[in-house]
């Protein structure tokens, strides 16, 4: 009977810190308690600092980033102030135990491996609805100086489709780069950099997902769009 009192009253102190944490309203109790524990995590143990990214505070729009490792989108959740619905690949949003907690986010799922069309729709249609969509350009895993920079034409594609903008952020000083389960336990010195905001209309070019991936990966300070 003492383990069980002890054991809720642990359950309710982490559900209290969560909830006090929490800064978005993710529209479902228990994903607000992760967004504060996220936050908490982030912030603290990861040592989260730098911009937090500066975002509207309503209207769809595309969030891009680069994607060092499996700690990259708590990072990005506890630097903003809106829902995030992340393009998650299938077999990461099937781990078990961990599907409720990606639908009850919104993520969306993406087969990889065969159609990705289901996945495109939705996300258009979250990004037609005012919605915040999430994704990382370059596809997997990138470490900013290993291969090609240019991204996947996903992203401008989306953009183009919804008419909606693209935000971009760069992330750096995560320790475990390269790795999915263990970057989140191994401690960081995270920190996080708002990039160029780019409108829909400009979302075209033939060397503008070269431009974007080199800014991404830190491998030019802006992007060179002419005028229209």
């Amino acid at each position: 009977m003492l383990f069980l009192l002890i054991t809720l009253l642990l359950l309710a102190t982490f559900i209290v810190i969560g909830l006090r944490m929490n800064e978005v309203d993710w529209d479902h109790l228990w994903v607000n308690v992760f967004d504060g524990w996220i936050r908490v995590f982030a912030r603290r143990y990861h040592r989260l600092h730098g911009d937090k990214i500066s975002l509207p505070e309503s209207g769809g729009l595309l969030l891009i980033s680069n994607h060092l490792s499996g700690l990259d989108p708590l990072l990005l959740i506890a630097a903003s102030k809106r829902p995030l619905r992340f393009l998650i690949a299938e077999e990461e949003y099937n781990r078990f135990g961990l599907t409720w907690i990606f639908r009850a986010a919104g993520c969306i799922p993406v087969d990889r491996g065969g159609r990705t069309d289901a996945a495109f729709r939705a996300a258009v249609r979250a990004l037609k609805n005012g919605e915040v969509v999430a994704l990382f350009p370059h596809g997997r895993i990138h470490p900013d100086h290993e291969g090609e920079a240019r991204i996947k034409p996903g992203a401008l594609r989306l953009a183009t489709l919804a008419q909606v903008p693209i935000y971009s952020a760069r992330l750096s000083g995560v320790a475990g780069v390269g790795q999915v389960i263990a970057s989140v336990f191994k401690r960081s010195h995270a920190h996080i950099q708002g990039l160029a905001v780019l409108d829909w209309q400009q979302a075209h070019g033939p060397d503008l997902r070269q431009q974007v991936g080199e800014l991404l990966l830190g491998r030019r300070q802006k992007l060179e769009i002419p005028e229209n």
